[in-house]
């Protein structure tokens, strides 16, 4: 097993560790009406949480590992990071819409990615009482117990997470796909839901920004599920400008289906 792959649970204990830390200043703000803005040009919403998490994690993490970069949500992003081997990729609020309208389905999504690739992950839904966490390697698990798809074979009738226009017949070779849709506002627990079989598949065809998928992907794929940007390819992280060509994940069977059903 590479170094890297040794070294993988270290990290994903560390990310573990750093979740359940910014749950408890979430679960502080949850519900209390906190102070939020508009960030403008299309990118949503902040609140006074989500920057409180994002300065504790930042601090927690890059004390515990200070050779690695940095990549989050509500941190000012810059060129050092592309310099590292290994960095850490945030999200301290994965659903901040969700949250300000006291909905439990939000989560904190954190990973370390090397040499481009999730090395460790770790989302947590503070809320719910759902820890998933993977490391290369060494599989996946949801509060300590292994998980995996659900083994679905073919997508006639399967169960696939995804925004409403993901479905329109005008994004599909043959039309709308026979698949059973449905959503949740945070794309790290949408891949959650996937790696522990509860969703047969998920997709968004937006170009997607890394912090928001690059814990899910490896979880995942750890799960033993497939993920792919929208045209098959493999994703890669720590780019220039963090976004990859939307996400599609599944069972081997029904993601391989759904993407050569893509138009």
């Amino acid at each position: 097993m590479p170094a890297s792959d040794r070294a993988a649970p270290d990290d994903a204990a560390l990310l573990e560790e750093a979740a359940r830390a910014a749950g408890a200043i979430a679960r502080r703000h949850f519900g209390t009406g906190p102070e939020c803005w508009d960030k403008g040009e299309g990118q949503g919403p902040v609140t006074e949480a989500d920057l409180e998490i994002d300065a504790m994690l930042r601090d927690m993490l890059t004390a515990a590992r200070p050779d690695y970069g940095w990549l989050s949500e509500e941190s000012p992003d810059g060129p050092e990071r592309l310099e590292r081997r290994r960095v850490f990729v945030v999200d301290p609020i994965d659903g901040t819409r969700a949250f300000i309208a006291g909905e439990t389905s939000f989560s904190h999504a954190l990973a370390v990615v090397e040499d481009g690739v999730p090395h460790a992950a770790a989302i947590h839904l503070p809320l719910k009482d759902r820890m998933y966490v993977a490391a290369r390697g060494h599989g996946a698990t949801r509060n300590g117990c292994t998980i995996a798809p659900s083994g679905r074979d073919g997508w006639d009738g399967a169960r696939v997470l995804g925004a409403k226009a993901n479905f329109h017949p005008d994004r599909w070779r043959a039309g709308r796909p026979p698949v059973k849709a449905g959503f949740v506002p945070s794309l790290a627990y949408r891949l959650a839901l996937v790696a522990e079989g509860r969703f047969d598949a998920m997709l968004t065809l937006r170009p997607s920004w890394e912090w928001d998928i690059a814990s899910g992907a490896l979880i995942v794929a750890e799960a033993g599920g497939t993920v792919h940007d929208r045209r098959g390819a493999a994703l890669r992280f720590n780019n220039a400008h963090p976004q990859v060509d939307g996400v599609v994940a599944g069972t081997p069977s029904v993601q391989a289906a759904m993407i050569a059903g893509l138009a």
